[in-house]
């Protein structure tokens, strides 16, 4: 019965993610930021959130937009998200300063380059409490169901257990994605 009620809930939350009015990714979604990450780290911790979510883009990205237009802009996606990530926006071409997690001061575009290795977009990296990455996503997500499931993927820890694509598998098992 348990899981049949966490399941109903699921896909409550999944239909109103889908059905509710779009809301500006960048204001309702992401952070703002200083581009400090060692900063952004301690307002995680200082908040309770799982960790830091990196969104990197560039400007003429067909598959950041679809991002941005179908699946960032959803109130319901924004506010999970929002309640267990500090979720930051990097532009892979950025000449922005920012500082990574160690305290080394590069550009945007460096950081994503040259630390990161990110050479295409959109990439989806999450890091924990402690500045490392713990999952990354290559590409844009099919949808808001598979993006909500990215989140709680990390939210609840099952990426220390098993593949993104096992977790998405047993969730849709279960009934849950």
């Amino acid at each position: 019965m348990r899981g049949g009620l966490a399941a109903m809930a699921w896909w409550l939350a999944v239909a109103t993610a889908a059905a509710a009015p779009a809301r500006d990714p960048e204001r309702y979604f992401f952070h703002e930021t200083w581009g400090d990450l060692r900063e952004e780290l301690q307002r995680a911790r200082d908040e309770g959130k799982k960790g830091i979510m990196i969104f990197f883009d560039q400007k003429d990205c067909p598959f950041c937009f679809y991002m941005k237009e179908n699946i960032l802009n959803r109130p319901a996606v924004q506010e999970f998200y929002r309640r267990h990530f500090i979720l930051v926006r990097v532009d892979i071409e950025g000449d922005v300063e920012i500082t990574d997690f160690d305290g080394t001061t590069m550009s945007q575009k460096d950081f994503a380059f040259r630390r990161h290795r990110v050479r295409a977009t959109p990439v989806i990296a999450f890091f924990d409490l402690e500045g490392r990455r713990i999952f990354r996503h290559i590409g844009k997500a099919r949808d808001v169901r598979e993006f909500m499931l990215m989140g709680e993927y990390v939210a609840t820890g099952a990426y220390g257990a098993m593949s993104f694509t096992r977790y998405k598998r047993e969730r849709r098992k279960a009934g849950g994605g």
